[in-house]
């Protein structure tokens, strides 16, 4: 088929459904209900930017949510013993995001999981097949924004 005759929108659910597929089967086996997909991909978020305050807010712009999804998020992984919420003393409004031992223990099986499930998804593809994917995705953001 040529791509006068795809749906943009098409192929991109489609690639969403069959990595939601593998990640959240991945998170079910080994956790169960107490960890999902995009708690992995949050996890991953707040580890790699543990020397920085990170906020809801920050977590709401990295991952393009709406305040009431990622309030959900985070109550579910502080239900969760994944993080806590702690005042800071410049603002008494703003709650800074602190992973527990708990979420750093997943993070590990986790992070080997996410590495693997990227190179199962770049396989066959060349470095310039890959600057072009990742332009191409840059200008349909752009587009939406």
């Amino acid at each position: 088929m040529n791509a006068d005759n795809k749906s943009v929108a098409l192929e991109l659910r489609t690639l969403r459904n069959l990595l939601h597929r593998q990640v959240d089967g991945f998170m079910n086996e080994k956790y169960g209900d107490t960890l999902t997909g995009m708690h992995g991909w949050v996890l991953k978020y707040f580890v790699d930017n543990q020397d920085k305050e990170i906020f809801q807010r920050d977590f709401e712009n990295q991952f393009t949510i709406r305040r009431s999804t990622a309030s959900k998020i985070l109550q579910l992984m502080e239900k969760n013993n994944l993080i806590t919420r702690q005042s800071v003393p410049y603002d008494a409004r703003l709650k800074q995001i602190i992973l527990t031992p708990t979420a750093h223990e997943y993070y590990e099986s986790i992070v080997g999981k996410y590495a693997q499930l990227e190179l199962e998804l770049r396989k066959g593809l060349s470095k310039d097949e890959m600057d072009i994917f990742f332009s191409v995705l840059d200008k349909i953001k752009s587009n939406l924004e």
